[in-house]
């Protein structure tokens, strides 16, 4: 497969070349990106109540078990007070390692028998659960929101508590040259080798404040690029630096406050199992060599940003162990 990856300015890294603007196009793009940036500024709160939870994650997950104590553990530390785990199919036996957490009201389980249906149970959990977390973000066991700049995922939200909806941007992590490995071992300390910038693409956290748009197009990938309404407008989210990303137009800052650790690859033995399982979103094969060798061929440079959380994440993890 044929990488469609360039190079983009200091800070991001483009999926598809962007193509040549002509001043008609350009004086479009600003624009558009003013016009949603006043009417985000300006959009009122639709609820005010205090809720349940600040931060909840919502993820749909398939046969994910050796992943899932790190990932809830992981999150927790930074910031996480719950999680809506929606189960699609899973036959590993899963219930064993988020049992307790269910027990314990951290996580709450739903069952998603849909197939290919990833963006339904996503909505389904805004239509379930809005009324419970002043935060819903969306991404998956195999991305770990890491604060950079930030102190955590908190103080990194709270400055958005009048934005609707919020992008982290990705940056992707490659096998660093493993054909396997033990998968009891830290995916967080197993691969360090990541792509030299953050990406255009990522995950997307909704202010349970405002209005989500329902049954439109701009939501086919909801996960990616999460539209809200203000005053009966369809508005894109903000980014990680608070820049409206319409038309293609991404806006970078000094520092990145946060990233998105998205280990999408892991060993290629990891990554030819992840092909079999099938996927929670696409009906087809989506994990095949080519898509490992183009993904690993996008890191190049060492990422320890997350290691500053290991050994706290080390100490929480053995502690969950269960009795033997």
């Amino acid at each position: 497969m044929k990488s469609r990856i360039v190079k983009g300015n200091a800070v991001f890294t483009f999926f598809r070349p962007r193509k040549r603007c002509s001043p008609l196009g350009w004086l479009k793009t600003f624009a558009a990106n003013l016009f949603y940036t006043l009417l985000i500024r300006t959009a009122p709160l639709k609820r005010s109540e205090k809720r349940k939870y600040h931060i909840s994650l919502c993820i749909m997950f398939k046969d994910e078990a050796p992943y899932l104590r790190e990932w809830i553990e992981y999150h927790r530390m930074i910031g996480v007070d719950h999680f809506y785990m929606y189960d699609n199919l899973s036959s590993d036996g899963f219930e064993a390692v988020i049992g307790p957490y269910v027990e314990e009201g951290v996580v709450t389980l739903i069952r998603w028998p849909h197939e290919h249906a990833q963006v339904r149970g996503y909505e389904d959990c805004i239509r379930r659960f809005q009324g419970e977390s002043d935060w819903i973000g969306f991404i998956d066991v195999d991305e770990f929101l890491v604060p950079v700049e930030e102190e955590s995922l908190v103080t990194f939200l709270d400055r958005f508590s009048r934005r609707p909806s919020v992008l982290v941007y990705w940056r992707f992590f490659g096998s660093g040259g493993m054909l396997r490995r033990d998968v009891t071992r830290l995916v967080t300390e197993d691969f360090v080798v990541a792509s030299e910038k953050l990406y255009t693409h990522g995950k997307c956290f909704f202010n349970s404040n405002y209005d989500y748009l329902y049954g439109h197009p701009k939501n086919r990938t909801m996960f990616h690029n999460l539209w809200t309404v203000s005053r009966g407008i369809p508005v894109p989210p903000v980014n990680i630096f608070d820049r409206t990303t319409v038309r293609g137009w991404h806006r970078g800052g000094r520092k990145i406050p946060i990233q998105l650790n998205h280990y999408a690859i892991k060993s290629f033995e990891e990554h030819r199992e992840k092909d079999k399982k099938g996927d929670v979103y696409y009906s087809y094969p989506t994990h095949g060599d080519d898509v490992f060798y183009m993904r690993d061929r996008r890191c190049s440079v060492p990422d320890y940003h997350i290691f500053k959380y290991l050994a706290e994440l080390k100490r929480r993890m053995e502690e969950r162990e269960p009795e033997k």
